[in-house]
C-alpha cells in the first residue's frame, strides 16, 4: 500500500468518499492536519502549514477559501473587518496557529469569528506543539439532552 493510501485509509477519506452517511467534517481536517504535522513537524511558520493543510484538503476533495474576508458589525454598522485563516465547504472556519501551545484566549478569538459569521463551528489548530493540538468550538453552545 502506498504511502497516501495509507493515510487515507488510517484518516477515514476512503471511507468518506465512498459513503453516503454524514461524516464529521471537523474530524476529516484533523486527520488531515495531523498528516501535515507528521510530514513537516513544528518549526514552520503558520503560513506554510496552511498552505500545506490547503493541498492535503483540496487533494482530499474539499472547497477551502484562505484568507476569507469577514466584516464586523455592531448595531447595523461595520466596525472591523478581518481575515479567517481558512473557510472549508464554506461551513467550518479553521484558524492555523504556530505556537508552543493553544491558549484561552485562541478559543476566545474562535467562537467570537464564529459570532462574527454565523458559522456553527470552528477549530483551533496548532502545528507549533511537538503533538498536533486542536480544539472544535460552536458558535452556539451544544446541550445535551437531561436524563429522564
Amino acid at each position: 500500500m502506498n504511502r497516501k493510501k495509507f493515510f487515507d485509509r488510517m484518516n477515514g477519506i476512503d471511507k468518506m468518499k465512498t459513503s453516503n452517511k454524514p461524516y464529521d467534517l471537523a474530524g476529516q481536517v484533523i486527520g488531515l492536519a495531523m498528516k501535515v504535522h507528521s510530514v513537516l513537524g513544528p518549526g514552520f511558520l503558520e503560513s506554510v502549514y496552511q498552505t500545506a493543510l490547503s493541498l492535503e484538503l483540496l487533494q482530499a476533495g474539499f472547497s477551502v477559501e484562505q484568507e476569507k474576508a469577514i466584516t464586523v458589525c455592531y448595531r447595523n454598522q461595520v466596525v472591523g473587518n478581518f481575515n479567517a485563516d481558512m473557510l472549508v465547504n464554506h461551513c467550518l472556519l479553521v484558524e492555523n496557529k504556530a505556537i508552543q501551545n493553544l491558549a484561552t484566549v485562541h478559543e476566545v478569538q474562535l467562537v467570537n469569528y464564529l459570532t462574527a459569521t454565523g458559522i456553527e463551528e470552528g477549530l483551533s489548530l496548532n502545528f507549533g506543539a511537538n503533538r498536533l493540538e486542536f480544539k472544535k468550538k460552536f458558535r452556539t453552545p451544544k446541550t445535551t439532552p437531561s436524563p429522564s
